[in-house]
């Protein structure tokens, strides 16, 4: 005697059909049509070889069998949905690990956690960054957030939460400051430039947009990361280049200005998310960061 199961989408077309006593409210609760599920009940009787269901009247009622069948697969139907739904709020109660760049998480969202744990208090965030180069596949992280070009990888679930825009600035202590501010854009290209070793093409790419000579650019002090770059224009130190997000604050209270705007690049700030650890949690915290952003923007 063959001991293998049918397939699990027939019997879980029966077992809803057989529970709400109506092929019609089956296909309504399992988004499908009343034809699949007919099919799929007609396919479970031929594999087991019996008859589920009577036709009476305009509707149907089980046979002994289709009785038998129901007690048992009601019960393991049910258990299942029980022990699914412990397990998600399982994963729920574990901390939601959000892989960060140091830069994007000191000058942007630290300043906003406290906000983000009044709007999202069973998040239960915690925030990761590394030295080096984030690694959004990484199991120890639920998810990355992180300036990237698409195209997105197939095997990774991408919120776009907003296109890159980057912009030279500078501080109102920086000994140039005014004479530099009331001048065009062209005037940088005699400027000794704070620049990045992170970020090397950021001064070419502004330049490109803005209608200058790149290659006339010139490079002042240098900085390993985007962080202490900024520390530098904020200093006074001089002149900058960086991302609108991570700036906003800072122009908002006048430690930095950006006489000269900024402009869009190909780049777009995403959470990058693991497709096999999809979580209702990450989209949660894309809605959030995308609201956020928008507000820092406007």
């Amino acid at each position: 005697m063959s001991r293998e199961l049918p397939p699990l989408n027939a019997l879980r077309a029966f077992e809803a059909a057989a529970r709400l006593q109506s092929v019609s409210q089956a296909a309504e609760e399992l988004h499908v049509t009343h034809g699949a599920v007919s099919r799929q009940i007609r396919l479970l009787e031929e594999q087991l070889g019996v008859p589920l269901f009577d036709k009476d009247g305009r509707g149907v009622k089980l046979t002994d069998a289709g009785r038998r069948l129901r007690e048992v697969s009601s019960d393991a139907f049910e258990r299942l949905r029980e022990v699914c739904s412990e397990l998600r709020q399982q994963d729920n109660e574990r901390p939601f690990v959000l892989g960060c760049p140091g830069s994007l998480l000191a000058r942007w969202f630290i300043p906003r956690l406290d906000r983000l744990q009044r709007d999202l208090p069973e998040l239960r965030l915690q925030l990761s960054t590394s030295q080096g180069e984030l690694d959004p596949r990484s199991p120890e992280v639920d998810a990355t957030l992180l300036f990237a070009e698409p195209p997105w990888p197939a095997d990774m679930q991408v919120f776009e939460l907003g296109v890159e825009r980057i912009g030279p600035v500078l501080s109102p202590r920086y000994a140039r400051s005014g004479e530099l501010a009331d001048k065009p854009a062209a005037v940088l290209l005699g400027e000794p430039l704070l620049h990045t070793a992170s970020r090397p093409q950021a001064w070419p790419q502004w330049a490109l947009a803005a209608g200058l000579d790149g290659a006339r650019l010139q490079q002042g002090q240098g900085f390993e990361h985007l962080y202490y770059l900024l520390e530098a224009a904020s200093a006074g130190l001089g002149v900058a280049i960086a991302p609108q997000q991570l700036v906003a604050d800072d122009l908002a209270a006048g430690r930095l200005v950006a006489p000269w705007g900024f402009v869009e690049t190909s780049a777009r700030l995403a959470l990058w998310v693991r497709q096999r650890r999809a979580d209702r949690r990450a989209e949660q915290l894309a809605q959030w960061l995308r609201e956020q952003l928008q507000a820092v923007l406007a």
